[in-house]
């Protein structure tokens, strides 16, 4: 899709930077690839999963705009809420500096993964996600609920493809093509649904740690699945020396809401707020409070860092930060949400991080945050309280 403007989309709101790109050859071999079945789609048709920034998407709804002569109604379902607002911004940007695409902000919606999503879709764009737990569930969901002659154009970098993932698309679709690979990127082809039966979907999936008493339940695309990574369950170890007198608490990046829920449990007049901006996420925690008996105490949302919450609103914030950005090793997402939670934080409020030791965080968060203090440290993780300035 030559004619597209590529070269003006940003990943803005997502962490910016110049070995971070909003556009890969992956994005252009999935159009290349879909482009018989973008000629002769129709209104509703066309489903996009997990675009990055917006490019399939927006380039796509660009073509069927023209090719419909209105608007194309372009489904489009992405875990990460900072990729939602990547593709909205881009679309308003072309919108306002592209006279032929002023339309485009009208060309596409949101929506949740499940049965709108994909009723009557005869064509689905996928960037292919690593986890092969998050192809899973999207693969038979689509199975389940598109159309029976549906395509889906499934690519991605070489470097992040398996073979693993082959066997989990032909679990879910009769017939499964690998193309050649171009600029180290690859698009499988899978088409013949199976369907499975109403109500069969085996998602949330959920296990009981019987050492923590806790019940943790998963969807595919949520970090760690149904096991407690090793640095929540170091952090977990220093829950009764947070804050006592604490009557608000946020736990940031929840996932899938171990922390959150671990504190409730043990604290039971604390008011809690597990805050994630993978919806995966934010549904595998709402699951994980259920499990555990403490939904009517913890509030479950999806949010970009702490967008919705005022300053200086909370007394205790937990935090385990990622850092990788994509594939990239990048300290900017736990930056982000150091400065989120120094806003969000009392004056003498804490914050407490857990964070692979040789990242070095502690400097940064004296800087951002307050007087910083390791309060725990084993071979691989540090643990630090910050106290809000």
């Amino acid at each position: 899709m030559p004619d597209f403007p590529f070269e003006r989309l940003r990943r803005w709101p997502d962490v910016e930077a110049t070995n971070l790109f909003a556009v890969d050859a992956s994005d252009r071999l999935i159009l290349d690839a879909a482009a018989a079945g973008l000629a002769t789609a129709g209104a509703g048709e066309v489903v996009v999963l997990e675009d990055h920034y917006g490019a399939v998407t927006l380039a796509a709804a660009a073509q069927l705009t023209t090719q419909l002569g209105g608007q194309p109604d372009v489904r489009v379902y992405q875990d990460a809420l900072s990729g939602e607002h990547a593709l909205d911004h881009n679309a308003a940007e072309l919108a306002r500096t592209v006279p032929e695409l002023t339309g485009l902000t009208g060309a596409y919606r949101h929506v949740p993964l499940g049965a709108e999503l994909f009723s009557g879709a005869r064509l689905v764009l996928l960037q292919l996600p690593r986890s092969l737990a998050a192809l899973d569930e999207l693969a038979g969901t689509i199975a389940r609920f598109a159309a029976g002659d549906v395509t889906v154009v499934a690519g991605g970098r070489i470097k992040h493809m398996t073979v693993a993932m082959n066997e989990v698309l032909r679990r879910h679709f009769g017939e499964l093509n690998v193309t050649p690979a171009r600029q180290k990127s690859r698009v499988l082809l899978a088409t013949q649904p199976i369907r499975s039966e109403p109500g069969e979907s085996e998602w949330p999936r959920s296990v009981v740690h019987a050492d923590l008493g806790l019940t943790v339940c998963a969807h595919g695309a949520a970090f760690a699945g149904t096991t407690i990574d090793i640095g929540t369950r170091y952090l977990l170890e220093f829950l009764d020396r947070m804050k006592p007198d604490a009557v608000t608490a946020i736990d940031l990046g929840c996932g899938t809401g171990v922390l959150a829920a671990a504190l409730a449990q043990r604290r039971p007049g604390l008011q809690l707020v597990a805050s994630d901006q993978s919806a995966a996420a934010v549904a595998s925690a709402a699951a994980t409070m259920a499990a555990n008996g403490v939904a009517e105490r913890v509030r479950v949302l999806r949010d970009d860092a702490l967008s919705a919450q005022p300053d200086a609103s909370a007394e205790l914030i937990l935090l385990n930060p990622p850092f990788h950005i994509g594939s990239s090793v990048h300290a900017g997402i736990a930056l982000k949400l150091f400065e989120d939670a120094a806003r969000v934080l009392r004056p003498g409020g804490e914050l407490w991080t857990v964070w692979n030791t040789h990242l070095g965080y502690r400097p940064a968060l004296t800087r951002i945050v307050g007087p910083t203090h390791q309060v725990g440290r084993n071979t691989k993780f540090t643990v630090t309280v910050s106290t809000r300035r």
